[in-house]
């Protein structure tokens, strides 16, 4: 739990001991220059205490929650812990002894269960300025909260009573069930920038709504909860991008959110914001163009919410390959040019790296043609980027070559199993009879995103070989607000759950940056 960083040292400073944002910085270093604990002594390590989590009273007495796990990573601010809970509880925790000092129960649980993946919360912002300290979150079912970090009560000043409705001051009603926050915001200039997590038409197998909530990003005074400014991540008539969503497909189209954490830069003032995909995940053909600022890497300015640059990593999205992480602050030096860079990770198994002033790829770029679609009303967009450094850290598209051989007969049960449905490359569309795609849409790099350390400029990228198969079926009510929906599934696999595809299945992979 000890570790680098609390709003100084962009890229990570070792004078710090603390953890006070939840990727141990702003710039998302994850980067813990510490010593005590090394690769001769870590077998060494033993528990010193337990946490009992505050979730599990609730859950013992309503055996109708379903909570299946704790995603929540800590902070640490001069000896005391502070975590979310999955049902979008806080905590403060003595670090030396596991003993709660206090907890805060919203009664959001009470609500019933958070849009798309249910009861899962990720963690809180801390800030401070003097005396006054604050811890500040969004609840799973759309509250964005400030606490006293001392004692743990709302602040009465901020918002009505210490909350502010995330539901309210957006361009259209929003229907709360459909939208939520599992991710912590994060505080830049006095402003609290809080993003969202909307249903997505694919997790709960039903068809979804015509116009779903918006998936605008915000930003809210850190003393006071007014809101300051909206970043409309779907651009509105007479704004730019507007042009890249055909036949007035803007009005509609929902979702477009950032459901995972952000960014940001305190000296430049800048915050990166990890944008995923529009609805419906696996058919765009009501949403026909580029669709900007879909799975893009946009750059706000955190005062103003006014975008600096922005780079669309996928185009007319329909893999769900939305960004899953923030991406890591860096600063490099390349052929004798020193970069305040960035790294972004993709599901697809990419590494894009910018300079994260400009927005200029530090290297070069290329539009390469991808596949077309097969069905009936859609338009893949006929290229998408493709960085020419780092190489790709996962494998990509799926060949026969791809396929287990352990035995003859695995592979002859591999070939049978992906006869079944289409493969092909990467980026090749998603298709009625169903396509493997290699990687699935979980990753490749997935929410827990990627570590830099700043001090020699390594990436390190956990990542999956999880294929999914895509399948897009045709609407058969005659009122259908779109032509085709998609599913999918894990898989294919062969003899009780052995992937078709040769190992490695997971791995960890390290990028000189």
């Amino acid at each position: 739990m000890s570790s680098c960083t609390g709003d100084a040292g962009q890229t990570g400073d070792a004078s710090q001991k603390e953890w006070r944002a939840y990727a141990g910085d702003h710039a998302s270093t994850k980067y813990a220059p510490l010593s005590i604990i090394d690769r001769h002594n870590v077998m060494d390590l033993e528990v010193a205490w337990r946490w009992d989590s505050i979730d599990n009273a609730i859950l013992e007495a309503d055996s109708t929650l379903r909570v299946f796990v704790n995603e929540a990573t800590p902070l640490i601010v001069e000896g005391v812990l502070y975590t979310s809970t999955a049902l979008s509880q806080v905590a403060a925790i003595d670090a030396a002894t596991g003993e709660t000092i206090w907890s805060y129960d919203p009664g959001t649980w009470e609500d019933g269960t958070p849009a798309n993946v249910g009861f899962v919360h990720r963690g809180v912002a801390y800030w401070e300025d003097g005396e006054d300290r604050r811890i500040l979150y969004a609840t799973g079912d759309a509250w964005l909260i400030a606490l006293d970090a001392g004692t743990g009560e709302p602040i009465p000043d901020f918002g009505e009573n210490g909350r502010v409705d995330l539901t309210k001051g957006l361009r259209r009603p929003v229907d709360r069930s459909l939208y939520a926050v599992s991710s912590p915001p994060v505080i830049v200039r006095g402003v609290v920038v809080v993003g969202a997590t909307v249903l997505d038409s694919f997790a709960v197998f039903r068809m979804p709504d015509a116009a779903m909530p918006p998936g605008d990003v915000r930003g809210f005074d850190v003393r006071t909860g007014e809101q300051k400014w909206v970043f409309q991540t779907i651009p509105q008539e007479g704004e730019f991008g507007n042009e890249t969503w055909l036949e007035e497909s803007w009005k509609t189209t929902g979702s477009t959110n950032v459901w995972t954490w952000m960014s940001a830069d305190e000296e430049l003032g800048y915050v990166y914001l990890p944008v995923s995909t529009p609805t419906n995940d696996f058919y765009g053909g009501h949403r026909l163009g580029d669709n900007l600022f879909a799975e893009s890497l946009v750059c706000v300015n955190a005062e103003t919410g006014e975008r600096v640059w922005h780079f669309q990593t996928v185009h007319h999205g329909i893999w769900d390959y939305d960004l899953p992480a923030a991406p890591n602050l860096v600063d490099i030096t390349v052929e004798g040019r020193e970069i305040k860079a960035l790294a972004q990770v993709t599901k697809q198994g990419f590494t894009f790296v910018f300079d994260r002033v400009t927005g200029e790829p530090v290297w070069p770029i290329e539009e390469r043609g991808t596949p077309p679609s097969t069905v009936p009303g859609e338009t893949a967009s006929p290229t998408q980027p493709f960085p020419t450094k780092p190489a790709a850290f996962e494998r990509q598209g799926l060949t026969e070559d791809d396929l287990i051989d352990f035995t003859p007969e695995l592979r002859q049960a591999a070939l049978d199993a992906i006869a079944e449905y289409d493969h092909g490359p990467l980026f090749t569309p998603p298709t009625t009879k169903g396509l493997i795609a290699v990687p699935g849409l979980v990753g490749g790099a997935s929410w827990s995103g990627a570590a830099v350390n700043p001090e020699t400029g390594m990436l390190y990228v956990p990542s999956y070989s999880l294929p999914t198969i895509m399948t897009v079926n045709a609407s058969e009510e005659e009122d259908a607000p779109y032509a085709y929906t998609g599913r999918f599934a894990y898989g294919p696999t062969v003899m009780d759950g052995l992937p078709v595809i040769k190992p490695p299945y997971g791995r960890i992979t390290a990028i000189d940056l």
